[in-house]
């Protein structure tokens, strides 16, 4: 779309990049309308969004990465895990997220945020119901530390966000919505809230540093290793939204889009790992709480809230004590 001219880095790529800098996340459909207006700026006359193609986008996406690449940043992209559009993001690709977050925000917020993923990935993740987010209410419980009890997460470290004075619970629930605006979190409209494509890329490596149990080599061999964060075998991203193996000891996962390119090529529709039968009703998410709920309702089980899965799974239940044993895993 634009001149020839525009081969080298000039005021276009500034105002792309400073647009992007303004959001956290991109998608194509999102940038046409931005780069329609560098455009027509730039060549004073109207450029409409649809006239921007995918090729100007990328082209833009890449002279943006060369420009910031001496200061540690890059354009990173992934799949959104329902829409599958691809949402690009700028991350830092040397620093721990974590203590960038903590420029932007206190202490305290920050201990804030540490429980609600330990939350996410500890207490509503087991072997039983790989939930994986969190209810609005349940997280704005979360605005105090627990008391010292000696919790863990599966590296060993104790347990995160403990210490500080905590928040209110209506500055938990600014700090709830300032962590989507700001593009970490997103709010399903059943209340959830679940990591973004833009946390899930950029605390990736820390996601799996702090929450899988990977073992020593000098400790025993038949240790079981606890992954909580597990990646979809189609894609290789993270997997926080989609389906499961129905073998609770199999770790194969996959996310519902995965799902429809992986069997189509397949002869029959079975696990690629364990070869079992692939049902389709065996969730990774949100639903994972839903369906907990259904069917606890229609063994005559006890009422459950619909949006709370803290009512369903509290963490170290007796229930997931025994889904190896009854697995063989």
């Amino acid at each position: 779309m634009a001149d020839d001219e525009d081969e080298t880095y000039n005021n276009t790529n500034r105002a792309f990049l400073q647009a992007f800098l303004a959001r956290s996340t991109l998608t194509y459909d999102e940038a046409k309308p931005i780069l329609a207006a560098i455009f027509t700026a730039h060549e004073k006359r109207e450029i409409l969004p649809e006239d921007v193609t995918e090729a100007d986008f990328h082209s833009y996406i890449s002279a943006a990465n060369n420009a910031i690449s001496l200061y540690d940043f890059e354009i990173r992209s992934t799949y959104h895990q329902t829409t599958r559009a691809r949402a690009y993001a700028l991350v830092n690709s040397t620093s721990d997220p974590i203590t960038q977050l903590a420029t932007a925000h206190s202490a305290d917020e920050i201990g804030y945020l540490k429980r609600v993923l330990d939350a996410m990935f500890e207490t509503y993740n087991t072997p039983r119901r790989e939930v994986m987010a969190i209810t609005s209410m349940d997280a704005v419980r979360l605005n105090r530390p627990p008391a010292v009890d000696g919790r863990e997460t599966q590296n060993g470290s104790a347990t995160q966000g403990s210490a500080g004075q905590g928040i209110t619970g209506k500055e938990a629930e600014k700090m709830l919505s300032t962590l989507v605006d700001e593009g970490w979190f997103e709010r399903s409209r059943k209340g959830y809230y679940s990591l973004s494509p833009r946390a899930l890329m950029e605390l990736r490596g820390w996601l799996m540093e702090t929450y899988n149990d990977l073992g020593d080599d000098d400790e025993e061999e038949d240790r079981p290793r606890v992954l909580k964060i597990k990646l979809c075998y189609a894609c290789k991203e993270i997997i926080t939204i989609g389906q499961r193996c129905p073998k609770r000891s199999c770790q194969c996962r996959l996310h519902d889009i995965c799902t429809q390119n992986f069997f189509r090529v397949q002869k029959s529709k079975k696990c690629p790992l364990c070869q079992t039968d692939w049902i389709g009703d065996d969730f990774v998410g949100e639903r994972a709480a839903e369906a907990t709920n259904n069917s606890q309702r229609r063994s005559g089980g006890p009422s459950v809230a619909r949006t709370s899965p803290s009512a369903v799974t509290p963490q170290g239940s007796d229930d997931d004590d025994g889904v190896d044993e009854e697995d063989g895993g």
